[in-house]
Protein backbone atom coordinates (compact mmCIF):
# COMPACT_ATOMS: atom_id res chain seq x y z
CA UNK A 1 0.00 0.00 0.00
CA UNK A 2 1.64 3.62 -1.04
CA UNK A 3 0.76 5.26 2.56
CA UNK A 4 1.90 8.23 1.81
CA UNK A 5 -0.49 8.74 -1.11
CA UNK A 6 -3.40 7.29 1.08
CA UNK A 7 -2.43 10.17 3.81
CA UNK A 8 -2.91 13.42 0.80
CA UNK A 9 -6.41 11.39 0.46
CA UNK A 10 -7.12 11.61 4.25
CA UNK A 11 -5.70 15.15 3.99
CA UNK A 12 -7.78 16.59 1.46
CA UNK A 13 -11.43 14.80 3.27
CA UNK A 14 -10.36 15.95 6.41
CA UNK A 15 -9.41 19.41 4.87
CA UNK A 16 -13.20 19.16 3.74
CA UNK A 17 -14.68 18.72 6.89
CA UNK A 18 -12.87 21.30 8.63
CA UNK A 19 -14.03 23.46 6.22
CA UNK A 20 -17.89 22.55 7.25
CA UNK A 21 -17.08 22.63 11.12
CA UNK A 22 -15.30 26.05 10.65
CA UNK A 23 -18.34 27.73 8.74
CA UNK A 24 -20.92 26.22 10.59
CA UNK A 25 -19.08 28.01 14.36
CA UNK A 26 -19.94 31.54 12.34
CA UNK A 27 -23.22 30.89 13.36
CA UNK A 28 -23.63 28.15 16.33
CA UNK A 29 -26.49 27.89 18.15
CA UNK A 30 -25.79 26.89 21.90
CA UNK A 31 -29.13 25.87 22.03
CA UNK A 32 -28.54 22.77 19.90
CA UNK A 33 -26.30 21.21 22.40
CA UNK A 34 -26.75 17.78 23.53
CA UNK A 35 -25.58 15.70 26.71
CA UNK A 36 -24.23 12.41 26.75
CA UNK A 37 -23.04 12.21 30.03
CA UNK A 38 -22.13 14.77 32.86
CA UNK A 39 -20.02 17.38 30.91
CA UNK A 40 -20.01 15.58 27.92
CA UNK A 41 -21.62 17.74 25.56
CA UNK A 42 -22.61 16.72 21.54
CA UNK A 43 -24.23 18.80 18.71
CA UNK A 44 -25.04 18.57 15.59
CA UNK A 45 -21.90 19.70 13.64
CA UNK A 46 -20.02 17.04 15.76
CA UNK A 47 -22.27 14.24 14.35
CA UNK A 48 -22.86 15.52 10.84
CA UNK A 49 -18.94 16.06 10.58
CA UNK A 50 -18.37 12.49 11.20
CA UNK A 51 -21.09 11.37 9.28
CA UNK A 52 -19.10 13.16 6.44
CA UNK A 53 -15.93 11.31 7.76
CA UNK A 54 -16.74 7.85 8.06
CA UNK A 55 -18.60 8.12 4.22
CA UNK A 56 -15.19 9.81 2.41
CA UNK A 57 -12.89 7.37 4.29
CA UNK A 58 -14.72 4.11 3.39
CA UNK A 59 -14.04 5.01 -0.02
CA UNK A 60 -10.51 4.47 0.50
CA UNK A 61 -9.89 1.33 2.35
CA UNK A 62 -13.11 -1.02 1.51
CA UNK A 63 -13.56 -3.33 4.36
CA UNK A 64 -11.87 -1.23 6.88
CA UNK A 65 -13.90 -1.13 10.42
CA UNK A 66 -14.52 2.23 11.98
CA UNK A 67 -14.09 3.41 15.85
CA UNK A 68 -16.00 6.64 16.38
CA UNK A 69 -16.82 8.85 19.28
CA UNK A 70 -20.25 9.72 18.17
CA UNK A 71 -21.76 5.89 16.81
CA UNK A 72 -21.83 6.42 13.45
CA UNK A 73 -20.35 3.28 12.70
CA UNK A 74 -18.52 1.07 15.27
CA UNK A 75 -17.43 -1.98 13.42
CA UNK A 76 -14.17 -4.22 13.67
CA UNK A 77 -12.09 -5.02 10.35
CA UNK A 78 -9.61 -7.50 9.61
CA UNK A 79 -6.74 -5.76 9.06
CA UNK A 80 -7.35 -1.76 8.73
CA UNK A 81 -9.32 0.34 11.42
CA UNK A 82 -10.14 3.47 11.19
CA UNK A 83 -10.12 5.69 14.50
CA UNK A 84 -12.05 9.13 13.95
CA UNK A 85 -12.91 12.22 16.56
CA UNK A 86 -14.57 14.63 14.36
CA UNK A 87 -14.32 17.47 16.62
CA UNK A 88 -12.19 17.28 19.73
CA UNK A 89 -12.72 19.89 21.81
CA UNK A 90 -16.40 20.15 21.37
CA UNK A 91 -16.60 21.97 24.68
CA UNK A 92 -14.25 24.63 23.25
CA UNK A 93 -16.62 25.02 19.74
CA UNK A 94 -19.44 25.43 21.98
CA UNK A 95 -18.45 28.51 23.46
CA UNK A 96 -16.58 29.90 21.09
CA UNK A 97 -12.93 29.25 22.21
CA UNK A 98 -11.47 28.59 18.59
CA UNK A 99 -8.97 25.62 19.55
CA UNK A 100 -10.15 22.21 18.57
CA UNK A 101 -9.65 19.83 15.89
CA UNK A 102 -10.20 16.52 13.81
CA UNK A 103 -8.38 13.71 14.95
CA UNK A 104 -8.10 10.91 12.29
CA UNK A 105 -5.73 7.85 12.65
CA UNK A 106 -5.33 4.70 10.53
CA UNK A 107 -4.45 1.19 12.02
CA UNK A 108 -2.79 -2.06 10.01
CA UNK A 109 -3.13 -4.96 12.04
CA UNK A 110 -3.17 -3.24 15.05
CA UNK A 111 -0.67 -0.92 14.40
CA UNK A 112 -0.55 2.91 13.44
CA UNK A 113 0.21 3.68 9.58
CA UNK A 114 -1.40 7.27 9.28
CA UNK A 115 -2.09 9.85 11.79
CA UNK A 116 -4.13 13.03 10.67
CA UNK A 117 -4.80 16.16 13.12
CA UNK A 118 -6.44 19.18 11.73
CA UNK A 119 -6.44 22.49 14.17
CA UNK A 120 -9.27 23.98 12.14
CA UNK A 121 -9.09 27.58 12.95
CA UNK A 122 -5.25 27.51 12.75
CA UNK A 123 -5.10 26.11 9.38
CA UNK A 124 -2.69 24.15 10.65
CA UNK A 125 -2.16 20.14 9.31
CA UNK A 126 -0.48 17.52 11.11
CA UNK A 127 0.24 14.58 9.62
CA UNK A 128 2.64 11.26 9.56
CA UNK A 129 2.23 7.78 7.38
CA UNK A 130 4.41 5.00 7.83
CA UNK A 131 7.44 5.45 5.99
CA UNK A 132 7.86 8.90 6.40
CA UNK A 133 8.30 11.81 9.04
CA UNK A 134 6.11 14.04 10.82
CA UNK A 135 4.65 17.10 9.06
CA UNK A 136 3.16 20.61 9.97
CA UNK A 137 1.76 21.79 6.35
CA UNK A 138 4.24 19.80 4.21
CA UNK A 139 7.11 20.80 6.93
CA UNK A 140 8.64 18.08 8.66
CA UNK A 141 8.64 18.57 12.54
CA UNK A 142 10.36 16.92 15.42
CA UNK A 143 9.72 16.95 19.41
CA UNK A 144 11.32 19.84 21.38
CA UNK A 145 15.43 18.82 22.84
CA UNK A 146 14.79 20.16 26.20
CA UNK A 147 16.70 17.60 28.76
CA UNK A 148 15.45 20.11 32.08
CA UNK A 149 11.60 19.27 33.73
CA UNK A 150 12.31 23.18 34.80
CA UNK A 151 12.77 24.24 31.44
CA UNK A 152 9.93 22.47 30.02
CA UNK A 153 6.50 23.77 29.08
CA UNK A 154 3.75 21.09 29.67
CA UNK A 155 0.17 20.46 28.43
CA UNK A 156 -2.75 18.00 30.30
CA UNK A 157 -6.05 17.48 30.87
CA UNK A 158 -8.57 18.29 33.93
CA UNK A 159 -11.15 15.42 34.86
CA UNK A 160 -14.29 16.21 34.21
CA UNK A 161 -16.88 13.52 34.64
CA UNK A 162 -14.70 10.99 36.64
CA UNK A 163 -13.91 12.69 39.86
CA UNK A 164 -12.75 9.93 42.03
CA UNK A 165 -9.05 10.13 41.72
CA UNK A 166 -9.32 14.07 41.68
CA UNK A 167 -7.71 14.34 44.85
CA UNK A 168 -4.04 12.75 43.89
CA UNK A 169 -4.42 14.37 40.36
CA UNK A 170 -4.55 17.71 41.80
CA UNK A 171 -1.63 16.77 44.43
CA UNK A 172 0.41 15.59 40.84
CA UNK A 173 -1.00 19.66 39.24
CA UNK A 174 0.52 21.07 42.43
CA UNK A 175 3.82 19.54 41.84
CA UNK A 176 4.15 19.83 38.33
CA UNK A 177 3.57 23.38 38.42
CA UNK A 178 6.03 24.23 40.65
CA UNK A 179 8.42 22.00 38.90
CA UNK A 180 8.19 23.17 35.26
CA UNK A 181 8.12 25.67 33.20
CA UNK A 182 4.75 25.97 32.69
CA UNK A 183 1.24 23.82 32.53
CA UNK A 184 -1.17 24.35 30.24
CA UNK A 185 -4.81 23.35 29.19
CA UNK A 186 -6.46 23.97 26.42
CA UNK A 187 -8.92 21.49 25.73
CA UNK A 188 -8.29 19.34 23.12
CA UNK A 189 -6.14 16.05 23.23
CA UNK A 190 -5.49 15.72 19.53
CA UNK A 191 -3.89 19.38 19.97
CA UNK A 192 -1.77 18.69 22.63
CA UNK A 193 -0.02 15.80 21.20
CA UNK A 194 0.36 17.40 17.66
CA UNK A 195 1.85 20.37 19.46
CA UNK A 196 3.94 17.67 21.56
CA UNK A 197 5.15 16.43 18.44
CA UNK A 198 6.14 19.71 16.68
CA UNK A 199 7.86 20.97 20.14
CA UNK A 200 5.85 23.60 21.23
CA UNK A 201 5.40 21.61 23.95
CA UNK A 202 7.90 19.66 25.75
CA UNK A 203 5.20 16.68 27.32
CA UNK A 204 1.51 16.04 27.76
CA UNK A 205 -0.17 13.71 30.42
CA UNK A 206 -4.01 12.88 30.77
CA UNK A 207 -6.27 10.10 31.95
CA UNK A 208 -9.73 9.10 31.24
CA UNK A 209 -8.77 9.27 27.67
CA UNK A 210 -10.69 7.74 24.27
CA UNK A 211 -9.02 5.73 21.49
CA UNK A 212 -10.10 8.55 19.22
CA UNK A 213 -9.02 11.32 21.61
CA UNK A 214 -5.29 10.44 21.17
CA UNK A 215 -4.43 7.71 18.24
CA UNK A 216 -3.63 9.95 15.36
CA UNK A 217 -2.17 12.57 17.95
CA UNK A 218 0.22 9.72 19.64
CA UNK A 219 1.11 8.48 16.43
CA UNK A 220 2.33 11.74 15.48
CA UNK A 221 4.87 12.27 18.47
CA UNK A 222 6.06 9.01 17.97
CA UNK A 223 7.04 9.73 14.00
CA UNK A 224 8.49 13.12 15.14
CA UNK A 225 11.06 11.15 17.51
CA UNK A 226 8.61 11.23 20.95
CA UNK A 227 8.07 8.83 23.34
CA UNK A 228 4.46 7.91 24.12
CA UNK A 229 3.39 5.56 27.09
CA UNK A 230 1.23 5.00 30.04
CA UNK A 231 1.66 5.80 33.53
CA UNK A 232 3.42 3.45 34.42
CA UNK A 233 5.86 3.60 31.21
CA UNK A 234 4.13 0.83 29.30
CA UNK A 235 2.72 0.38 25.97
CA UNK A 236 -0.77 0.03 26.24
CA UNK A 237 -1.91 3.57 26.71
CA UNK A 238 -4.78 3.19 24.72
CA UNK A 239 -6.08 0.19 26.64
CA UNK A 240 -5.27 1.95 29.95
CA UNK A 241 -6.55 4.86 29.07
CA UNK A 242 -3.92 7.27 30.82
CA UNK A 243 -1.08 8.72 28.47
CA UNK A 244 2.36 10.70 28.57
CA UNK A 245 3.66 11.83 25.66
CA UNK A 246 7.04 13.61 25.34
CA UNK A 247 10.53 14.24 24.11
CA UNK A 248 11.24 11.44 25.51
CA UNK A 249 14.39 13.68 27.79
CA UNK A 250 12.31 14.74 30.41
CA UNK A 251 9.84 10.93 31.08
CA UNK A 252 11.62 9.22 33.41
CA UNK A 253 11.50 12.31 35.92
CA UNK A 254 7.45 12.40 34.97
CA UNK A 255 6.93 9.28 35.41
CA UNK A 256 8.97 9.52 38.76
CA UNK A 257 6.62 11.88 40.00
CA UNK A 258 3.34 10.71 39.05
CA UNK A 259 4.53 7.35 40.75
CA UNK A 260 4.98 9.49 43.56
CA UNK A 261 1.28 11.04 43.32
CA UNK A 262 -1.18 9.22 41.30
CA UNK A 263 -1.42 5.66 41.29
CA UNK A 264 -3.93 4.31 38.01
Amino acid sequence: MNYELLCSKVIAITRLTGNFIRKESMNFDASAVEFKGLNDLVSYVDKTAEKQLVRNLAKLVPGAGFTTEEETINSRGEVFNWIIDPLDGTTNFIHGIPTYAISVALYEDDQPVIGVVYEINRGEMFFTYKGGAAYLNNKEIRVSTRTSLSDSLLATGFPYYQFDKQAQYMQLFSEMMRRCHGLRRIGSAATDLAYVACGRFDAFFEYNLNAWDVAAGAYLVQQAGGNVMNFSGGDEFLETREILAGNGLIHEDILATMKTHFNS
